[in-house]
């Protein structure tokens, strides 16, 4: 480590000793003005050895006890690089009292954020949202035709809550509650995403990969040459390292994310674990690496691309509706006996549509105008009654075609008879 970069350290552990209570909350704000002093946390933190580390972890775990939020935001930060130190100390030569001071942060700050301000359990409560709903995730219109059943109608606008806790308190680490404390840290992690700095998602992505990697073939491949041996996880800790590495993906870190993210898969397929396997695979094809790096940008809005429905309201080809039934009915009388085509262009450029109508007479001949034209100007042995229409009369093309729609009701009139009384005597 470097003189200078100690010498930050050093300053920024003095200066908070000796500032009063009235100052902390304009102390906090300033900073984000001290370039220098993240990097030079991270260099502490990643030390084997430093004398520095002890009064470093001391220094934060004030800071997360104030309960002044951006001194709280300030310590999460370093939340991946610290669990990688301690997921790292079993199996590096680390002096153990300088994995202790880790342990003491971690554990201090999980039993801070189990309890309220009043000494009590925390239970916390997620709402699952309904598919009958929408949300700025999709639109109920376009699932389509969802099956009204008499269980989906009871529980049509009800909303799931799952709790979580309480918890509880932990005064040293073991094999059976450390995933269990980890995965709680990562929950308040990914609760405040939006303030974390690139520096800080890069070292999320970097502990995936580690943690998922070590001590398999694919080590080799992301060549890395850290310890060989492996890590045991839990399914719970990789969903929330896929939640923080979907944000980073959206957020600039899109190199860093898109391996982090197959490798966290890769583990999840080796342990076979449903949760992780299904929370990543969907995020992977959800994200298109084109679009994400000609607009993702690390100095833009934090924000996650999520792609949203239309709104647009769409009505589901199977929706049974009063209207399709009516328009079901017409279709089959009008099938029976009236087929509907298209008539040619009109004179004055205009199409309309005339009904073809097909007579069946008494002796089988079925009478049925093959061209519609001739009928303009019927003729008085065909059309009968027809002909009492005088041709020299002639308002014009519209008064043809309502006389000779008239002769044809007629004939069908009194072609009914005969054609119902023939039928019946056979």
């Amino acid at each position: 480590m470097l003189a200078m970069d100690q010498g930050v350290v050093e300053e920024w552990l003095s200066e908070f000793k000796t500032l009063p209570d009235s100052a902390v909350s304009s102390y906090a704000a300033s900073l984000k003005d001290k370039g220098s002093l993240i990097p030079a946390i991270y260099k502490v933190i990643r030390e084997n050895y430093s004398d520095l580390l002890e009064p470093v972890c001391h220094q934060l775990f004030e800071f997360y006890r104030s309960g002044e939020p951006r001194l709280q935001r300030f310590v999460l930060q370093f939340l991946p690089e610290l669990l990688w130190s301690l997921l790292l100390a079993p199996s590096a030569a680390r002096d153990p009292h300088t994995s202790g001071c880790i342990e003491a942060l971690l554990l201090g700050i999980y039993n801070l954020e189990i309890v309220d301000k009043d000494g009590q359990s925390k239970v916390l409560s997620f709402t699952v949202p309904s598919l009958s709903k929408p949300s700025v995730y999709h639109e109920p219109s376009t699932i389509g035709s969802l099956a009204l059943t008499e269980g989906a109608l009871a529980n049509h606008g009800l909303s799931r809550v799952v709790y979580s806790g309480p918890h509880l308190q932990r005064e040293t680490f073991t094999a059976q509650n450390r995933f269990e404390v980890l995965t709680f840290l990562l929950l308040c992690y990914n609760a405040a995403l939006s303030y974390m700095t690139s520096s800080s998602l890069q070292s999320l992505c970097q502990l995936s990969s580690r943690v998922c990697i070590c001590g398999y073939p694919r080590q080799q491949l992301r060549r890395y040459k850290g310890i060989s041996s492996r890590l045991t996880v839990t399914s719970e800790f990789l969903v929330q390292l896929i939640t923080g590495i979907h944000y980073a993906l959206c957020n600039g870190e899109v190199d860093l994310g898109t391996k982090a993210l197959d490798d966290v898969l890769y583990r999840a397929q080796l342990e076979l674990f449903p949760e992780a396997l299904l929370v990543g695979n969907a995020i992977k094809s959800s994200q298109q690496c084109a679009a994400l790096k000609s607009s993702a940008s690390k100095e833009g809005a934090r924000s996650i691309q999520v792609e949203i429905t239309p709104t647009s309201s769409r009505i589901s080809r199977n929706a049974v509706t009063s209207l399709s039934i009516r328009g079901h009915r017409w279709k089959r009388h009008e099938s029976q006996e009236v087929s509907v085509d298209s008539d040619p262009a009109t004179p004055g450029g205009q199409g309309s549509s005339v009904p073809e109508i097909s007579v069946t007479m008494p002796n089988g001949d079925s009478l049925r105008p093959r061209d519609p034209r001739p009928l303009i100007q019927p003729e008085p042995e065909l059309l009968g009654s027809a002909s009492e229409v005088s041709p020299t009369h002639d308002p014009g093309p519209r008064g043809q075609e309502v006389r000779r729609q008239k002769s044809v009701r007629r004939l069908v009139e009194e072609g009914s008879g005969p054609c119902t009384a023939g039928r019946a005597q056979y």
